[in-house]
């Protein structure tokens, strides 16, 4: 379902701007901007897979770095097939070629999941205070004032209803629910008992600070969005980050995540369009490339260390 809905987004995203176009964007950039911009994604990458040693470490696990780097790229690249199977892919190569109980990782990886989100919150927390007249002003034009009331209340309402069921229920679904949402919370907090927890914080900013980065440096490559705000770019960065999760990898929908981000701060369509094809093209050729290098190589690599 996922990679249907992306190719309808593709051909819905290509009516509307014409290929010849779009490839003249592309021959127009300034790639020195989108190299930048792929370099802080491989930096950002490449902490991920440090930071991940600071997990397997009060496990009783000392993994080889260069593992766990193929792992992430392993994992990124197969999640452009399969939506969430990178995750499962990743702990089964820390478990093949580092020993590590496939429980235990994809433990681990799962915790790690819990810091992104919060960084992501952040993040959008961030942009609402930056932004806050402006999505305020944006929400009051498109809706009158009794209908955000009605949608908060009613909001609030669901909220609290599912929260009862969930805490009050012994219903399968609720248990499982209840489960997860305790998972979660151990794992935020396990983060705060880890022997290395201020490093494991460190990379994980750098980690977020990188993405953003990446994402604002690359619209340097297109003189049309020169002058782009730092809230539009929050607002692009947070859509665009739930695209991924829509579609294989962001297909189709990573680039009009950010038209519908940039047309709200009046950026032109155009433009905004290019540059969601030229961000998600550069950055996904990145990892059919290294997560490609990183399938072939893995095994090599690790029958020449058992050798020695």
């Amino acid at each position: 379902m996922p990679l249907l809905l992306g190719i309808a987004l593709v051909w819905y995203s290509l009516s509307q701007i014409s290929i010849s176009k779009l490839v003249q964007y592309f021959k127009d950039a300034n790639y020195f901007w989108i190299v930048l911009g792929v370099s802080c994604g491989i930096m950002s990458h490449t902490s991920r897979a440090y930071r991940w040693l600071f997990m397997a470490e009060p496990l009783g696990y000392k993994p080889r770095f260069i593992n766990s780097f193929m792992a992430v790229y392993s994992a990124y690249l197969i999640n452009l097939t399969i939506p969430r199977a990178g995750e499962v892919a990743r702990a089964s190569i820390l478990s093949n070629y580092e020993d590590v109980p496939f429980d235990r990782g994809f433990g681990t990886i799962v915790a790690e999941r819990v810091a992104d989100t919060i960084m992501l919150f952040i993040i959008i927390g961030v942009a609402l205070i930056l932004k806050f007249e402006f999505i305020y002003d944006y929400f009051m034009n498109k809706f009158n004032p009794t209908s955000l009331i009605v949608i908060v209340v009613a909001g609030l309402i669901v909220i609290s209803g599912m929260y009862i069921f969930i805490k009050k229920s012994a219903s399968k679904f609720a248990l499982k629910v209840r489960n997860f949402i305790k998972g979660l919370i151990e794992g935020a907090l396990s983060i705060f008992k880890m022997k290395k927890k201020w490093p494991f914080i460190f990379h994980t900013v750098f980690i977020w600070v990188m993405y953003v980065f990446m994402f604002y440096i690359t619209t340097k490559a297109l003189p049309e969005l020169s002058d782009i705000s730092l809230g539009a770019v929050l607002i692009g960065f947070i859509l665009a980050s739930f695209s991924i999760a829509a579609t294989n990898g962001g297909i189709g929908s990573f680039p009009e995540a950010i038209v519908i981000a940039f047309l709200l701060f009046n950026m032109p369509e155009d433009p905004s369009r290019a540059f969601g094809w030229i961000m998600w093209s550069t950055q996904t050729l990145v990892i059919i490339i290294l997560g490609g290098l990183s399938l072939i190589y893995l095994p090599i690599y690790n029958r020449k260390k058992a050798r020695i």
